[in-house]
This record gives C-alpha cells, sequence and structure tokens, in this order.
C-alpha cells in the first residue's frame, strides 16, 4: 500500500504517515491528552502497555486505544488487529 505524508488535520503543523484510508490524519500531539486517559481494566491496561514511540508512529493503534477510552470496549477482532500490528511494527523495527 502507498503511504506518504500529509499534515495534521487538527494542527496543520506536524506531517503524519498515512496511507489512502486515513481521511483525517491527526498527528500524536493533538491525540496526546486522549491517550493518556486511565485504563482500568487490567487486561486492556496490559494490552495497550507498549512502547509511546508505537502510538507516535501508527494512527491505527491510537484510534484503537481512543476508541476503547471513549467506550470501554474492544471486540475481538480489534484485539487481534491490535496485536497484528504492533507485532507487526516490532519486526519491521528489527
Amino acid at each position: 500500500m502507498i503511504k506518504y505524508k500529509q499534515r495534521c488535520f487538527k494542527c496543520k503543523n506536524n506531517f503524519v504517515l498515512v496511507s489512502g484510508r486515513d481521511r483525517f490524519p491527526l498527528c500524536y500531539d493533538c491525540q496526546k491528552n486522549e491517550l493518556n486517559q486511565e485504563i482500568k481494566n487490567k487486561k486492556i491496561k496490559e494490552l495497550f502497555d507498549i512502547p509511546e514511540e508505537l502510538y507516535k508512529e501508527n494512527l491505527f493503534l491510537r484510534n484503537i486505544k481512543i476508541y476503547y477510552l471513549r467506550n470501554n470496549k474492544l471486540s475481538e477482532k480489534q484485539i487481534e488487529a491490535f496485536k497484528k500490528t504492533v507485532k507487526k511494527i516490532k519486526e519491521e523495527a528489527k
């Protein structure tokens, strides 16, 4: 899939790496306040306990976490996709 950089939809200062599917790309700085909320569920807290660099790199990971913080639930497919994406990013980094 083709990836390119586009300015953040909110602040218009930072660039975000996006693919063709991302309609409104937001940078990490604009989403930081939403991402730093407390998670009470231990299993989900362990799931989201990944290095901050991964959240900075990947808009999808930030969106999944924000979705959970807003709705307090994730489907099994969302959890699997989150784990798969984290694994893929860690493998690419090596």
